[in-house]
């Protein structure tokens, strides 16, 4: 990942292509995002405020 930030807000523009998860602890709030698009609004009810990368779309190798 190009960018050294852990964490990006909703309405940021997303760095890197990949799956995301909001940072509410509970492991189950995940987001597809595209680089160059906005991130989301985390969903509905959850107590998260930023999202986190979980998966590259195009690790390096």
């Amino acid at each position: 990942m190009s960018d050294a930030r852990r964490t990006w807000h909703p309405g940021e523009i997303v760095p890197e292509s990949g799956i995301y998860e909001c940072d509410c602890g509970e492991g189950h709030h995940w987001s597809t995002d595209v680089k160059g698009h906005r991130f989301p609004p985390t969903p509905a009810g959850c107590t998260g405020s930023a999202w986190a990368m979980k998966t590259d779309a195009h690790p390096k190798p």
